[in-house]
């Protein structure tokens, strides 16, 4: 393969993983102008349309989703082989992609920002904060942090918090104006915060146990939202009865009395969050040392 053929195909891959030419040029360092006419080359030298493109999206055709599904695999080896080649020199470079749920953003990745750039200042980091459970294969990411009961198939897991507590909260004054629920069957009467946390836009189904009974609920209220700081705040000013994973999320607020907890005895625990990656041979360095910064085993 001539080294004008491998650079189309790198130029396609980063079109198809970042569903945007204005973003995949940013990342190869070309102008938008540049790669739409090495995208042309190469449509043309293959005699098929790769791309399906309007003003507002770009998304593969058929024979261009059957490339990207055979070239992504060697890309990523070849990608993996050149950061060993360079940490063998003594630095980790390169760029790494990561999928997070939101609220792992405060807690486990803002605070180690810094260390983990002072000791490898040859990562890029590259942090996409995403609540739809997006597939990071498909995607091109390297790795993603998420709940460990909605994991992929077929994925190394590790485990970066213990498992979760869900609790039910709301504002005094709501509960003062609307009552307190005594099960989750009175959710049904009350105005819930809603999330909507999968990929098909279907809203989430809350779940509750007590002594081994099993109650889902599919509340409704004044407000839908994927980011916990937006449901948060509409607890706070009482839109509603929020259903928070993680109480340290609220553990401030709860302690001020500025919300207050529900249906306690109801309450269940979840998996905690774990970081995610594709089953490879060899986990790319920079990955290796981002789960250990994670993991505060670099202070060690």
């Amino acid at each position: 393969m001539r080294g004008s053929e491998f650079a189309e195909l790198k130029a396609f891959a980063a079109v198809v993983e970042r569903a945007s030419f204005a973003r995949a040029a940013e990342h190869l360092g070309l102008s938008p102008s540049a790669l739409s006419q090495t995208i042309r080359l190469l449509e043309e030298r293959l005699e098929a349309r790769l791309l399906n493109r309007t003003t507002r999206s770009v998304a593969p055709t058929s024979a261009g989703a059957q490339l990207y599904a055979r070239i992504a695999p060697l890309l990523r080896e070849m990608a993996e082989a050149v950061e060993e080649a360079r940490s063998a020199g003594g630095q980790t470079r390169g760029v790494l992609r990561i999928n997070t749920l939101a609220m792992a953003v405060p807690q486990l990745i803002v605070p180690r920002l810094g260390r983990f750039h002072a000791a490898h200042p040859g990562v890029v980091l590259d942090i996409v904060v995403d609540n739809g459970l997006s597939d990071i294969v498909a995607g091109g990411f390297d790795a993603g942090i998420r709940v460990g009961g909605r994991l992929e198939k077929d994925v190394i897991a590790v485990r970066l918090t213990p498992d979760l507590e869900m609790i039910a909260v709301a504002s005094p004054e709501y509960l003062r104006a609307r009552g307190t629920p005594r099960s989750p069957a009175d959710l049904h009467r009350h105005a819930c915060i809603n999330w909507r946390l999968r990929a098909d836009g279907s809203a989430w189904r809350w779940v509750f146990e007590k002594r081994g009974k099993r109650s889902e609920v599919a509340v409704e209220g004044p407000l839908i939202t994927n980011d916990p700081e937006v449901g948060l705040a509409g607890a706070l000013q009482g839109l509603g009865i929020a259903y928070v994973l993680d109480p340290r999320h609220v553990d401030e607020c709860l302690a001020s009395g500025r919300l207050v907890q529900v249906l306690a005895d109801w309450s269940i625990a979840r998996p905690g969050m774990f970081l995610y990656h594709p089953s490879r041979h060899r986990t790319p360095a920079a990955l290796r040392a981002f789960i250990d910064c994670l993991l505060d085993r670099d202070r060690s």
